[in-house]
Formats: C-alpha cells, structure tokens, sequence
C-alpha cells in the first residue's frame, strides 16, 4: 500500500525581470501593480503550477500579468529567506527575460509599466533586493553583459 507523504515546506515560484530602454535611453524594468494582498509593485510573477517547470511558469505568468510574449535570456538566482512572503515561506527563481511590445496589465495585475531603474516605487516582496541584484551584475553571467548594459 502507498502512502500519502505530506510536505509543508516551501512553495516554489518564479518572477521575470525584463529590462528595456526608455525612449530617453535610461535603463527601466517592467513592473506590475498587485491587485491583491500584499499590495505594492512587484516583478511580473507566481507560483509554479503541479507538472510545470519553472520555466513554463515564468513565461506563463509574464504574459498573464502584462500580455507580453517573453524569452528567458538566462536564470539569475534562487531566493528563499523565509520571509520574504509575508502570506507564507516561498523561494522564486528569478529569470531574465525579454519581450516586445508593449504591457497590458491582466489577471492580479492591476497596472503593468516599465520605471526607470533610478526612479523605482518601493516593491513588494524581496524586489527590492533582487532588482538591486540584478543592477549590480550580482549573479548576472559575464556572457549576458552587453558593452551598453546599465550604463547610467
């Protein structure tokens, strides 16, 4: 006879950072307003579904929550302090993305547009950190830094 194994740790999501330039050429990220609690602006993302990858999940929930049809340039890190969710323990893996067009806010997004880098509204979750992260080249791979790559 089998059993049933319960497991009560973490659950496992995903958020996609997308970098573009603004017409003015200053370096801006996409970022979604959340419609639901905890509120706040956040990187496009969510939980990963039973039988999906995290990959699938990533692209799955950029283009439910902005409309874009998105690329995975590289995975950048796996973040899981305990707190960072303030519903319950998580760790997302983040993955680079990229994506034309332009957002169309959608499912829990309530607002989805790109802000400038240096002009960031306070964000959700550890955002904060992993955008800090990704500014610095924190565990960005060498091979996905263009010459012109966040340059102020």
């Amino acid at each position: 006879m089998v059993g049933v194994f319960r497991y009560s740790g973490p659950s496992l999501c995903v958020d996609a950072l997308v970098e573009r330039r603004l017409p003015d050429g200053r370096p801006a990220i996409l970022l979604i307003e959340r419609r639901f609690v905890p509120h706040g602006w956040a990187l496009p993302g969510g939980f990963v579904d039973a039988g999906e990858s995290c990959e699938h999940a990533v692209l799955r929930e950029l283009q439910e929550e902005t409309g874009l049809i998105g690329s995975i340039r590289f995975q950048m890190h796996t973040y899981s302090n305990p707190d960072r969710d303030p519903r319950r323990q998580t760790a997302t893996v983040v993955f680079a993305v990229t994506a034309d067009g332009e957002p169309i806010a959608g499912d829990d997004a309530g607002k989805a547009q790109f802000w400038p880098l240096s002009a960031l509204p306070p964000l959700a979750f550890d955002h904060g950190e992993i955008v800090a992260d990704y500014a610095s080249g924190r565990f960005v791979p060498a091979a996905a830094i263009s010459p012109n790559a966040r340059a102020s």
